[in-house]
């Protein structure tokens, strides 16, 4: 079985688990308890927070660790938003406060701007994207206003895998003194994250993209940046994330990510190269193809196509068939009846996303995958005939 669904999740990296096992076994005691095997615990989690800090170019103090990257949008977008509200309130500012972000985001981003909007009376203005999903920084210029509080949009896309050039829209809302978050959760370990080479304020990973466990993640903030937090209590992580720190996965997350960034560069034009081979054979084989996302601002592990007059999911039960695993997008959208809102807002038509499959690679991708696109076009002949 060819596993080629890895922007949904990634299966844990041997050299993580084994840098995680002392911390679940023999030092796993809360890093808030002042004894040796708490203090063991502490002295792993600061190492942690400065080896995530190195990769991402912010210091050790900016390092949130969370439940991986629902919860890291959800603490940018409303921590940020939220403590910047309440200072101009307290300065007298009466404005509703407004944030700018795109239609083509996750849901955590999506639910969470709608949170603030419905909860808290935030204006919100959603910047078009062209044709392949990419965002014109001048149109994020056009959109911000005097209360807008904060700008936040992913760096890659979860569906399509178009890339944004977040410092071009970063030094527009720079320009205005407002904060920038992206979503870096897919681009983790395929592009830069340096934050002073993208300009942003605060960034969101999740581990499990990266060969870390599910439940792990990181919402690295600058520290000027003031952020309410969304769970109060004991007050770790410095009052931005109250609850026991699993102390584990934020050393398991520190050595996917390095492990990630050393590779980085190679794995990238590998993988590029193969994904550029694969896209080119399939829309050769299949004359109702069609690549979704831009063709040259992508990320090296993605190829989304659809393929109208058929159907998605039956696609997908055919590769399976033939030893594929892929998705249809999203998975945390997966059974929704409703077409890609990522598609759609790119131009295609409701019925033709409701066609869509997506192909998402491995650092570890090394053969061709020639077979898996002939799998492709044995797969959409097999659903069209009805077979």
């Amino acid at each position: 079985m060819l596993y080629l669904d890895n922007a949904a999740t990634t299966p844990v990296r041997p050299e993580v688990l084994e840098a995680m096992m002392p911390y679940l076994t023999r030092w796993f005691g809360n890093p808030s308890s002042h004894h040796t095997v708490g203090e063991a615990a502490a002295h792993a989690l600061a190492d942690a927070r400065a080896r995530v800090g190195r990769v991402l170019g912010m210091r050790a103090g900016d390092i949130v660790f969370t439940s991986g990257g629902t919860e890291a949008n959800n603490l940018a977008v409303k921590g940020i938003a939220i403590a910047a509200k309440s200072l101009r309130a307290a300065k007298g500012a009466a404005d509703a406060g407004h944030i700018v972000t795109t239609a083509i985001e996750h849901e955590s981003i999506i639910e969470s701007v709608d949170y603030l909007r419905r909860i808290h009376g935030f204006d919100v203005t959603r910047v078009a994207v062209d044709e392949g999903g990419r965002i014109d920084p001048a149109a994020v210029a056009a959109a911000l206003r005097d209360d807008t509080l904060l700008v936040t949009f992913g760096y890659a896309n979860n569906e399509v895998g178009t890339v944004q050039d977040v410092a071009a829209i970063a030094a527009v809302a720079h320009a205005r003194g407002i904060p920038v978050h992206i979503d870096a959760v897919q681009a983790a370990g395929w592009l830069t994250l340096s934050a002073d080479d993208l300009g942003a304020d605060a960034v969101s990973i999740a581990g499990h993209k990266l060969g870390a466990p599910k439940g792990t993640g990181v919402l690295a903030v600058r520290g000027r940046i003031p952020l309410e937090p969304l769970l109060h209590g004991g007050g770790q992580e410095r009052g931005r994330r109250s609850g026991t720190e699993d102390v584990a996965g934020a050393v398991g997350l520190a050595t996917a990510l390095e492990l990630a960034e050393r590779e980085r560069v190679e794995a990238s034009a590998r993988v590029a190269a193969l994904r550029d081979r694969f896209v080119d054979r399939v829309l050769a084989k299949v004359s109702s193809a069609r690549l979704t996302g831009d063709p040259v601002h992508r990320l090296p592990g993605v190829a989304s196509f659809t393929f109208a007059g058929t159907s998605g999911e039956a696609i997908l039960l055919e590769l399976e068939r033939r030893g594929v695993v892929s998705s249809s997008g999203s998975a945390c959208a997966a059974g929704s009846d409703e077409p890609s809102h990522v598609l759609v807002a790119l131009g295609v038509p409701a019925e033709v996303a409701q066609t869509a499959v997506r192909f998402t690679f491995s650092h570890a991708q090394r053969e061709s995958l020639e077979g898996v696109a002939d799998a492709v076009a044995a797969s959409v002949l097999a659903v069209q005939s009805g077979e």
